[in-house]
């Protein structure tokens, strides 16, 4: 069997995959180019991938292609008509992260509730070295106890963070884009409610038809002006433009965005000029990413290949 991974990269060097090595002949690649991949992959039973799109032109030449393994949940790179009419199999992985994005929502949050920036600042710029008072709080900021938490989303991420904002006293309500009945024990509402009501919203839905530009300027305008928004779904959930005004006009109080409409980063992207990280805060797509979930991540494809081939 020829395996090739062809962004291995994306995994992370500090994961042992030498359980691939066992199943057969290896070759990894960093990152791969839809033009670089078809030479990649002529030889190959099996290829992992993340992000690389798979359609006709990329795969067409892989005469001994059985298995194409995506080490991420979306599959939005397959064309899966493709692969059916090709007889090729495909897998993805869902519930690796569940937690790891839960943990990094929070780490969103209270970054910006408690103005953390700020006081971290504020102490390592030696401000608090002889200050007049044992305590210093100009930025103001309020507990979570008691504020109603909207999500956007209510899969097994959006559940997590769901029962964790509970344990901290939040109200709890959910919007679903695509109109699925409302889920035993918790509180389901419309858009225009959840944004109107919420105090915090965050928003962990796939990109479909349902949430494409779902967060765009009439969105972000039914906010609360002391509303915090996160996004750790998809980046084309949110109308980007629409964002960095409300920001900058104080439509909402911040934002923390773990996800972005192109990435890396677009020269072109507006949310750029904002440099106040009281008000917005963006990672670099690590909230999938911790060490555990990438490990649960790599075992399960490396089960899938053995079950596939009956190893």
């Amino acid at each position: 069997m020829h395996i090739v991974f062809l962004d291995v990269k994306s995994i992370g060097e500090d994961i042992d995959l030498s359980g691939f090595d066992a199943l057969g002949t290896v070759t990894r690649y960093d990152f791969s180019t839809p033009e670089q991949v078809p030479k990649r992959i002529q030889d190959a039973d099996v290829i992992i991938l993340n992000k690389v799109p798979v359609n006709a032109s990329t795969i067409g030449q892989a005469e001994h292609l059985r298995l194409i393994c995506v080490t991420a949940t979306g599959t939005n790179n397959l064309d899966k008509d493709y692969l059916a009419s090709r007889g090729i199999a495909w897998r993805n992985v869902a519930d690796y992260s569940t937690e790891s994005v839960a943990q990094h929502t929070f780490a969103m949050l209270f970054y910006l509730l408690e103005k953390l920036h700020y006081y971290d600042t504020y102490v390592k710029e030696e401000h608090y070295v002889n200050d007049t008072l044992f305590t210093h709080f100009s930025e103001h900021f309020h507990e979570l106890h008691g504020m109603t938490w909207g999500v956007i989303g209510l899969g097994n991420i959006g559940r997590r963070v769901a029962a964790v904002a509970s344990c901290f006293g939040a109200n709890v309500i959910y919007y679903s884009a695509s109109g699925s009945p409302a889920q035993e024990g918790y509180h389901q509402v419309d858009l225009d409610t959840l944004l109107s009501c919420s105090d915090i919203v965050s928003v962990h839905a796939p990109l479909n038809e349902f949430t494409e530009n779902l967060m765009d300027a009439a969105a972000f305008s039914r906010m609360k002006p002391s509303a915090i928004f996160l996004n750790l779904g998809r980046g084309p959930i949110v109308v980007e433009q629409a964002l960095a005004d409300a920001l900058n006009e104080n439509k909402i109080a911040a934002a923390g965005l773990d996800v972005l409409a192109v990435e890396p980063m677009s020269p072109e992207n507006p949310l750029r000029s904002i440099k106040d990280s009281r008000k917005l805060l963006i990672t670099p797509h690590i909230a999938w990413a911790s060490i555990e979930a990438r490990t649960c991540l790599m075992e399960r494809i490396l089960e899938q290949i053995r079950d596939f081939f009956q190893l």
